[in-house]
């Protein structure tokens, strides 16, 4: 694999986690609070919403 390729596949995958990141923290956070706001709020927090989740609760 040449250098381009796996720089590729490295973009590729961490745009794919930060999408999934969001995702999971909309549905934790609107399963919780029931609103759309704080849903939008920790979506944009990602990752560090969902790890502050687990280690909260």
């Amino acid at each position: 694999m040449e250098k381009n390729e796996k720089r590729e596949v490295v973009n590729k995958t961490v745009k794919s986690g930060i999408t999934f990141g969001s995702a999971l923290a909309m549905v934790i956070s609107y399963v919780n609070w029931h609103s759309v706001l704080w849903a939008i709020i920790h979506g944009a927090l990602s990752w560090v919403y969902v790890i502050y989740y687990i280690v909260k609760y």
